[in-house]
């Protein structure tokens, strides 16, 4: 297969990888594209792979994710340019450990590892694309509760695996056989592993606020005394329909990240006005809003919890920001050259601890927007006794793109791997209640003001997922290390034993017959 071949079958799976994710959720598209992957991946140098895993990655993250456009262009390229990066690592370390007939499973491993070191570096790494997100309306999903997400986008690529070994050894009918029944076991296992609830534990219900925002996109930035307003307003609205009795009453009232742009405990009337709508639903509150830093040019995105006699009590500080988002990095080094950067004047400084609250009768985990794509924000929230999932979120400035969409499936993914029932209050959607099987069961329209009141389920206890998902990881992605370190030590001796150049002791490391195709033509692969 020629350089130009292998790389065009990479771009094109790579925006078929996208077409298995929301809104569109086509996963036989998903598993075709990783199919072309793996085949553009069979038989090519280190060299060539690295460039093929590059070419995915980066077709793929940016026709993933182009509603970073909103933010501007450069930004969504050089989001999809770096997180190709990773996907060449890859690349490169499915050419150096393709040398056994077990090749699909050090593959596997090294997409899991791939996964976790794009998830954790730079800037708190960015897992947004992980193939487990995929899987949320599929049998699949399963896998999350009993190994964890990071084992289920595992699971993923190993059934690409198994299919591509299946066709590749249709003339070895033990080979072809295995690999069929390989693929026959993980889907079977997913229909036949249960899901749901951890632990019933009760239930309570929850009235979720979506105050909507002013404007679209990124009009709706900036519009903080309006987006208040509208959440106490819509809230009064809703304690006035429990008074006439034209709607059920709430243990909980919701609101979501930003709900407040203005600290309530130094602008002159918005601690009176959070506390007037606290006081008129007459049950606690969980307010999402941004406070003063410690110094001058930082702040905080946090959730409070708001009593309707006591007033403001315990706090979530959210983890995890977003770099260019919600703080700049190197500040000092681009606000010359890049006068965008204005636009985001405090940098906010990130929280410490994990987001179980106790909010009325509840323990909930609270978690911001993108927190909830983040393992160790969701372990640590469920390891810490929360009884339900809740996010908190602001999607305003990607009103009219797949990016909430996006957002709500992993939420809902979080359920399913967590046991525990989730609820989504955004500001203008989407907000919503999943249950623990991932099951929809609430869920608010986009860009308009919307009450939504559901009786939630409280779990306890811990899934499996959630215990051993973190220690696979860490399991497969250091095999995976160690796997590429004794390739690379085999290949140096073979290339003091033979003479022969890194790309080919790659390649014959890869498939059987592609060394003398190296060595007749160097650069055909």
């Amino acid at each position: 297969m020629s350089l130009l071949i292998r790389t065009a079958v990479a771009a094109v799976s790579g925006v078929a990888v996208t077409w298995g994710f929301p809104p569109h959720d086509l996963l036989v598209l998903l598993i075709a594209g990783l199919v072309g992957l793996i085949a553009a991946l069979r038989g090519a140098s280190a060299r060539v792979a690295t460039l093929v895993g590059f070419v995915f990655g980066t077709v793929f993250m940016a026709s993933l994710m182009p509603w970073l456009r909103v933010i501007g262009t450069d930004a969504w390229l050089g989001v999809a340019v770096t997180e190709g990066l990773f996907y060449a690592l890859f690349g490169w370390a499915f050419a150096r450990t393709a040398a056994r007939p077990w090749w699909p499973v050090s593959a596997t491993f090294c997409w899991v590892a791939m996964e976790y070191l794009r998830s954790v570096v730079p800037f708190h790494g960015f897992p947004w694309g992980r193939l487990a997100f995929a899987m949320t309306d599929t049998p699949l999903a399963a896998y999350a509760r009993w190994l964890g997400v990071p084992a289920l986008s595992g699971v993923v690529f190993a059934l690409a695996c198994l299919l591509v070994l299946a066709w590749t050894s249709r003339a070895k009918l033990r080979s072809a056989v295995l690999a069929i029944g390989g693929v026959v076991a993980v889907v079977g296992g997913a229909l036949v592993l249960p899901v749901g609830l951890a632990s019933a534990a009760g239930s309570v219900d929850i009235a979720t606020i979506q105050g909507d925002v002013p404007g679209t996109g990124a009009d709706g930035l900036g519009q903080q005394q309006e987006v208040l307003r509208n959440h106490a307003a819509l809230t009064a609205e809703y304690a006035a329909q429990v008074r006439a009795g034209t709607a059920p009453a709430a243990d909980i009232v919701l609101w979501p990240e930003n709900a407040s742009d203005i600290d309530p405990f130094t602008s002159p009337g918005v601690e009176d006005l959070i506390d007037s709508a606290v006081r008129d639903v007459g049950v606690p509150t969980l307010v999402g809003s941004i406070v003063d830093g410690p110094r001058p040019g930082t702040a905080r995105n946090v959730g409070i919890v708001w009593d309707p006699q006591n007033g403001a009590g315990d706090t979530y500080v959210k983890r995890h920001l977003v770099p260019f988002g919600e703080y700049i990095p190197f500040r000092s080094l681009l606000a010359p050259y890049v006068s965008r950067l204005d636009q985001i004047p405090r940098d906010m400084l990130p929280g410490d601890d994990p987001g179980v609250l106790q909010i009325g009768p509840a323990l909930i985990g609270d978690m911001m927007c993108f927190d909830v794509a983040y393992d160790d924000i969701v372990r640590d929230v469920a390891r810490n006794g929360a009884q339900l999932l809740v996010v908190q979120t602001n999607n305003a400035t990607y009103l009219g793109t797949d990016q909430p969409e996006q957002q709500w499936a992993i939420s809902r993914m979080r359920a399913i791997e967590t046991g525990k029932d989730v609820v989504v209050a955004s500001t203008n959607g989407i907000s919503g209640v999943a249950n623990a099987t991932g099951e929809v069961v609430s869920r608010s329209a986009s860009g308009q003001p919307q009450i939504l009141v559901d009786t939630v389920r409280l779990g306890s206890g811990v899934t499996w997922g959630v215990r051993v998902g973190g220690w696979l990881e860490y399991g497969l992605s250091l095999t995976a290390a160690a796997l590429l370190l004794l390739s690379v030590l085999r290949g140096r001796r073979e290339r003091r034993s033979t003479g022969l150049g890194d790309d080919a002791s790659a390649v014959s490391a890869s498939e059987p017959g592609q060394t003398d195709a190296l060595l007749v033509g160097k650069g055909a692969s």
